[in-house]
C-alpha cells in the first residue's frame, strides 16, 4: 500500500510544479521551445522556399557559372534547413506555417527580404547578364533579411538547435552576400 501511496503522491507533485512561462513549451519528445523559436521556423521554410526558387531559376536564366554555383550551394544549404524546421515544428505540435504562404504568395508579410510577386516575375523575365546582376541584387537583399530573423532567433530564442541553425545561417549568408558583392563588382 505504501508504495502504490509514494507512487501517486510522486506523480501528483510532479504534475502540479509547473511554474514555466506561458510562452515557454516542451514538445512531446521533451524539446523546449518558446514563440520565438516557433516564429523563427514558421518564417524561415517560406524565405528559404523562395531562395531555393530564386536558385532554380539561376539555373536555367543565369549566364555566369559562377552565380549558377553559388545558386547551387544556396539550394543544397537551404533544402535541407526547409526539412530540418519543418520536422521541428511538427515535434512541436505548431502548424508548419504561419500563414498560408504555401509557396504561391511572395510577399513575406512582414518577412524581411522577401521579393514581391512582381519581384519574382521580373527575375523570372530575366535572362543572361540581366538575370546575374537582378539575381545578385535581390539574393542580397533576401540574406540580409533572413540574417536579420536568425539575429532574432539568437536573441530570444530558446531552442539550442534553432539557435544553432540561426548561427550557421547568419554565417553561412553573411559569407555569402560577400561573394555576391564580389561578383557584383566584377
Amino acid at each position: 500500500m505504501s508504495v502504490a501511496f509514494a507512487v501517486v503522491a510522486a506523480l501528483t507533485v510532479a504534475g502540479c510544479g509547473s511554474d514555466t512561462d506561458s510562452n515557454d513549451s516542451t514538445a512531446s519528445n521533451g524539446a523546449q521551445f518558446n514563440d520565438a523559436d516557433v516564429a523563427f521556423a514558421q518564417s524561415m521554410i517560406p524565405h528559404h522556399e523562395q531562395a531555393v526558387e530564386m536558385a532554380t531559376m539561376a539555373q536555367e536564366r543565369a549566364s555566369s557559372t559562377e552565380v549558377k554555383q553559388l545558386a547551387d550551394k544556396i539550394a543544397a544549404a537551404q533544402g535541407p534547413e526547409i526539412d530540418t524546421m519543418t520536422g521541428w515544428l511538427e515535434d512541436w505540435g505548431q502548424e508548419v506555417s504561419s500563414d498560408s504562404m504555401g509557396g504561391m504568395d511572395h510577399s513575406g508579410g512582414d518577412m524581411p527580404g522577401m521579393m514581391s510577386d512582381t519581384d519574382m516575375e521580373s527575375l523570372g523575365a530575366a535572362t543572361g547578364a540581366e538575370f546575374d546582376q537582378m539575381f545578385l541584387q535581390m539574393m542580397i537583399e533576401h540574406h540580409t533579411g533572413a540574417i536579420e530573423m536568425a539575429q532574432t532567433e539568437q536573441q530570444d530564442g530558446e531552442n539550442p538547435d534553432a539557435i544553432g541553425l540561426a548561427e550557421k545561417i547568419e554565417a553561412d549568408q553573411t559569407a555569402e552576400i560577400a561573394q555576391m558583392e564580389d561578383l557584383l563588382g566584377s
